[in-house]
């Protein structure tokens, strides 16, 4: 008797159960597209590595290099202080000078070197053989 009873529930309300097991289908489908909508799509995964070289010993000044390009002997200590990756600050602070005068040769030593950043200076210096 109440198998047939469950039967007769089930058969009254077979449109509701349809919608509902429907409606449990698309949320789960939602909820997955969801996650992988809102998951990066590229995973960055970064590595460091320090590899220390000792160019110091290698290093052989080059002095037409030096000649070439017009840099003074101040100049040359102010690139040789940039490439030690030291501030404008603290250039001035190791070389008694003020902080504009530092600047100052910053940019002789830019246009002398054709350079347009101090990084770019430091590596045609590199290059050119006046810093290590």
């Amino acid at each position: 008797m109440k198998w047939l009873e469950v039967r007769l529930l089930i058969i009254n309300h077979l449109f509701e159960i349809y919608a509902g097991c429907i409606a449990v289908l698309f949320t789960a489908l939602g909820i997955w597209i969801a996650v992988k909508l809102t998951s990066p799509k590229v995973k960055t995964l970064v590595i460091e590595k320090r590899v220390f070289i000792d160019n110091a010993a290698a290093f052989v000044f080059n002095a037409d290099a030096l000649h070439t390009t017009g840099l003074s002997a101040r100049e040359l200590d102010v690139l040789q202080l940039m490439a030690q990756g030291l501030s404008n600050q603290q250039i001035a602070d190791q070389l008694f000078v003020s902080l504009n005068t530092v600047k100052t040769h910053t940019s002789k030593i830019l246009d002398k070197l054709d350079a347009g950043r101090r990084t770019q200076a430091v590596d045609k210096a590199r290059k050119l053989g006046l810093v290590p």
